[in-house]
């Protein structure tokens, strides 16, 4: 048996569902929702780019393939992140 190396997370964080309107993401057992209205940087990427997301912490994800970082308040809060400067 093999075991991770020291501080390496082994908490498991996958797109669990995508459809017309945004997809789901299971991070520390929790899923999320991201609609593309609210993150319209997934509206046109493939299913391969948004599936290929990496936990950098316990709050924050990166999908390299698309240059896009979230933290986990952000996708469940997207109201207080406004894409646009008032």
């Amino acid at each position: 048996m093999k075991l991770k190396k020291h501080g390496e997370s082994t908490s498991i964080t996958e797109v669990t569902n995508i459809d017309s309107m945004g997809f789901w993401i299971l991070v520390n057992s929790k899923e999320h929702y991201l609609s593309f209205s609210d993150f319209p940087w997934f509206m046109d990427a493939s299913i391969k780019s948004i599936s290929h997301v990496k936990k950098e912490s316990d709050t924050h994800l990166h999908w390299p393939d698309l240059d896009v970082d979230l933290s986990l308040d952000m996708i469940d809060n997207p109201e207080a992140y406004p894409l646009k400067f008032k």
